[in-house]
């Protein structure tokens, strides 16, 4: 069985940074592709990015390009969300997410195996 933990969420002003990480145990999480989803007060989770299993092709959703980046170290059985230029909206439990072997990448949540407890990301105006 794969679990996952996430960390590295706390508070941040407006601009600033946070990497999250997850730590897979359990199995390799080089047998997985992940993602990273996150959930805002009183919205839906919603689906940030994934990276493959190998760690060599990630996807960010549009509305993220160019300040979160999805990476991949199978040596120490994490997975890293880098988040930049943090906005207030940004603001939510973030959560990270491990497809089952042999999913390449998926955008949907219901594809997705193994869930974190998540990891909460407050954003300061």
């Amino acid at each position: 069985q794969l679990h996952l933990a996430e960390s590295g969420g706390g508070l941040v002003q407006a601009g600033g940074s946070l990497r999250l990480s997850c730590v897979a145990s359990g199995r390799a999480i080089s047998d997985h592709s992940a993602g990273w989803f996150r959930q805002a007060p009183g919205r839906e989770r919603e689906f940030v990015g994934a990276i493959t299993w190998s760690g060599r092709r990630s996807y960010i959703i549009d509305s993220l390009k160019g300040r979160f980046t999805i990476s991949k170290d199978n040596t120490k059985n994490t997975v890293y969300l880098q988040m930049n230029s943090l906005k207030p909206e940004d603001t939510a439990v973030y959560y990270c997410a491990a497809l089952p072997p042999g999913v390449v990448i998926s955008t949907s949540e219901r594809e997705y195996e193994y869930w974190g407890l998540g990891t909460q990301v407050t954003v300061s105006s």
